[in-house]
């Protein structure tokens, strides 16, 4: 059997009446009622059926292709028992409430994507003061943590501080909080308000000793594991910084093709055309340096491919005692690092975790601060981001 009213099955509001629909330029104005029920007076329990005047309320609901309103038609009651009047109950608005709560719920919805307020909140056909009313009726709570915990820092710009810290699950790839700072003591105090500490077996980070520090206080059972990027970075840089101090000594057309090469330094062996092996070939002519400092990151790189630990801790220190011989300056803050790194290095071959989904994470959030370009308190700003990473 077909259906008779089309209009309430497309709204989807349970127990109403559609009188009229009508259009008045980008507008659509739908006039509801809800059905005639006894209803129990909240007063004092009694029921009810007598009416005792209509008031029309107009409500704001979800966009259907253009902005909408119902104008909801009100039944207020009399009650004979104790002489108060009363509202019918409405299941799809709250009290002293402008807006159906599926509109709110889809604002905070909206929040979940990368875009600033005012879109959502001229989408939905409201101001963004209210949407932001809305959405900071809400709050996130990390309850407890993971086997593998990752944190970062990321530049936030909020709360009157310049750097705040990301806490990531990267096993199942979920963020947990967003703390407002990375201070030391500050992150201490946070993770001594979890009983369940001992759960966290590996704790994965940069090469920053501050979160080190941490992770001796706060977890002392589990291994400290440093992210393999920001390892081979070190020697990357390092090399990078022969070839700007070697270009420097050459004239301005060989100046001007180490420059242009520098990419290939930066490509692995194995890929190289023999084309571009010809070119690096003639930059190794004319600075050595270059090519002893090639040779210590194509033997770095063999290094972080190692399988396990007591591979790696043979490599590792075969490239430290061959980097410390080649006697390059550039290379000494780059040995120094490893060394003061040396444990939590080796934790990282034994493991396949590593910093990508929480860098990546920190992508989406430079991104949210260009599209709403910044977001000046911390409380919002961390809101936006827990949703928005999932």
């Amino acid at each position: 059997m077909l259906k008779e009213d089309y209009t309430t099955v497309i709204l989807d509001l349970e127990g109403i009446e559609v009188k009229k629909a009508e259009q008045d330029g980008e507008e659509l104005q739908i006039y509801i009622e809800m059905e005639r029920k006894s209803q129990i007076c909240p007063c004092c329990g009694e029921e009810t059926q007598r009416i005792h005047d209509y008031r029309t309320q107009r409500v704001k609901d979800i966009p259907l292709g253009k902005k909408t309103v119902l104008y909801l038609r009100k039944r207020r009651y009399h009650c004979r028992n104790c002489r108060k009047h009363f509202y019918e109950a409405n299941p799809f608005l709250g009290r002293y409430s402008s807006m159906t709560k599926r509109l709110i719920a889809y604002i905070l919805t909206q929040f979940k994507d990368l875009k600033p307020a005012s879109e959502i909140a001229k989408e939905c056909n409201i101001s963004s003061s209210t949407a932001f009313r809305c959405f900071d009726c809400i709050s996130y709570r990390c309850r407890s943590l993971p086997h593998v915990l990752s944190i970062d820092e990321f530049k936030g710009n909020a709360g009157g501080e310049k750097y705040q810290s990301i806490l990531t699950d990267p096993k199942n790839r979920k963020v947990l909080d967003i703390l407002p700072n990375r201070y030391e003591n500050d992150l201490i105090q946070y993770f001594r308000s979890f009983s369940t500490r001992d759960n966290v077996h590996y704790f994965v980070t940069d090469m920053n000793f501050h979160f080190r520090n941490v992770a001796n206080i706060c977890f002392p059972k589990a291994k400290i594991v440093v992210d393999k990027y920001h390892v081979t970075r070190q020697a990357m840089w390092a090399m990078e910084n022969v070839r700007k101090a070697e270009q420097k000594k050459l004239p301005e057309p060989l100046r001007k093709y180490f420059k242009r090469s520098k990419s290939l330094l930066s490509k692995s062996i194995e890929r190289l055309t023999p084309d571009e092996m010809n070119k690096l070939s003639l930059m190794f002519e004319y600075s050595p340096r270059l090519a002893r400092a090639y040779h210590l990151k194509n033997v770095f790189l063999s290094v972080m491919r190692s399988s396990s630990s007591s591979e790696g801790r043979k490599k590792l220190s075969g490239w430290l005692f061959l980097a410390e011989f080649e006697n390059l300056p550039e290379f000494s803050p780059c040995i120094t690092a490893y060394r003061n790194w040396f444990q939590e290095i080796l934790n990282s071959f034994d493991v396949p975790y590593a910093n990508g989904y929480t860098e990546g994470c920190n992508n989406k959030t430079k991104v949210l601060k260009r599209v709403c370009f910044g977001v000046r308190y911390f409380d919002r700003f961390r809101n936006r981001i827990l949703p928005c990473s999932t």
